[in-house]
């Protein structure tokens, strides 16, 4: 018989290596293109900014320190995909855009990443999707926003 704490076990022990089955798919489709997991996050957030952001304002949003902030900008500006420019506000700082370079790559790890999510979930049934969609928003949305 499952207990309440052993099925909160499994679940959470199936959702950890659900996750891990995620990041390592993103990796596998990632790699072809010279990119690591954090660098393509770095750019999602980037592209997310309205304005050029500094090193610091990255970091913060990756939940990073700012020194590899600047390493993570360090490997995208080598690759062509972002461009620094000073600030003018702060002679000190630097700010981070994305070059059309990044832009284009980023849309075609869009695709990649919107192809690889519907293989994954093709296992479900659109039924099942909508409930698990819903349970994990409630899951969401009663937890910290800063974790």
């Amino acid at each position: 018989m499952t207990t309440p704490d052993s099925s909160t076990a499994q679940l959470a022990d199936l959702f950890f290596r659900l996750g891990k089955r995620i990041r390592h798919r993103s990796a596998e489709h990632l790699a072809p293109v010279g990119l690591t997991p954090a660098q393509a996050r770095a750019l999602r957030v980037i592209s997310h900014s309205d304005r050029p952001l500094r090193i610091v304002a990255l970091a913060a949003r990756l939940d990073i320190v700012p020194r590899s902030a600047t390493a993570v900008v360090d490997a995208l500006e080598e690759l062509g995909l972002v461009a620094r420019s000073p600030d003018p506000d702060d002679r000190r700082s630097v700010l981070v855009a994305l070059t059309p370079a990044g832009t284009e790559l980023l849309q075609q790890l869009r695709d990649t990443r919107r192809q690889a999510a519907e293989d994954l979930f093709l296992a479900l049934s659109p039924t099942d999707r909508a409930e698990l969609t819903r349970l994990l928003v409630a899951l969401h949305d009663a937890t910290d926003p800063t974790c």
